[in-house]
């Protein structure tokens, strides 16, 4: 059986959960380290935006700042998360890896499997988006889980865990959001609305496509429980052994490069 490394990179600032991330991709594009499947969370909670998102325009800045949230755009694509009582994951593996498709959204669906498996293992039954009923899924807000994209999770057609991708380098990163609890009042307190009857109207509408995984359980989980769950849900998805490792010195070097010339300067955050 293939073996693929698994980092728990435990809390850190968000400059150095999106340089780590980064770091790991760039290093396993030299062909210097395994794939790899990553945890992390988050301190302080944090606002992050995807990479073509205008931070100013879809973002009260003022307001994360009141809320003492931290805030990072990242190098994938997608919407506005908050990043608080979750468990974040990443994937890096080869674009050439044998595993994985040449096509994004097939790609999305090997990794989902990993997802998927994770959650039955806690004993929810989750599926995956269909592409198909996802093209027709328009979102409302800038808020990550306000629609699901093809193959990401839903329970009973509700999103529970949000994913984006970027292809740099040759190699795959894929990383998200897994829901333990949601406060969907602070996420749309930080998203600029033309008025507060628009952001009620939507508030309401995102309760009804999003969901976190303790809304769903009669008894509650914490992060501590839920990763064995996830760490075995991805090594039975991708067919793998997951190996405790932690980053290289290389890794960490250009990791913390990275944090201060790129994800914690304000040119790259709000360069938009």
């Amino acid at each position: 059986m293939e073996q693929w490394r698994f980092l728990d990179t435990g809390t850190n600032s968000p400059a150095i959960n999106m340089a780590i991330d980064e770091a790991v991709l760039t290093i396993h594009s030299k062909g210097l380290t395994r794939p790899s499947v990553r945890f992390y969370d988050w301190n302080p909670a944090t606002v992050s935006i995807g990479y073509f998102q205008k931070a100013e325009k879809e973002i009260d800045l003022a307001r994360v700042q009141e809320r003492g949230l931290g805030f990072v755009r990242r190098a994938t694509g997608g919407r506005t998360v908050l990043h608080d009582k979750e468990l974040t994951y990443s994937v890096v593996v080869s674009e050439h890896h044998p595993l994985m498709p040449s096509g994004v959204t097939d790609a999305y669906r090997i990794i989902s499997q990993g997802l998927l498996e994770g959650f039955r293992l806690l004993g929810m039954q989750a599926d995956l988006m269909n592409p198909e009923a996802a093209k027709f899924a328009e979102p409302s807000s800038a808020a990550c889980f306000d629609v699901p994209s093809s193959y990401e999770l839903v329970v009973e057609g509700r999103k529970v865990a949000g994913s984006a991708q970027t292809r740099q380098k040759g190699v795959i990163l894929q990383h998200g959001s897994i829901l333990l609890d949601m406060d969907a009042e602070l996420l749309f307190d930080i998203i600029r609305f033309p008025n507060e009857r628009v952001r009620d109207r939507l508030l309401k509408s995102f309760y009804e496509k999003a969901v976190a995984i303790n809304e769903l359980r009669k008894q509650p989980v914490t992060l501590a429980e839920v990763k064995p769950a996830f760490r075995e849900g991805f090594a039975r998805g991708f067919a793998v052994e997951l190996i405790d490792d932690v980053l290289t010195q290389e890794e960490w070097e250009l990791a913390e490069q990275l944090a201060y010339e790129k994800y914690g300067n304000d040119e790259w955050n709000f360069r938009r």
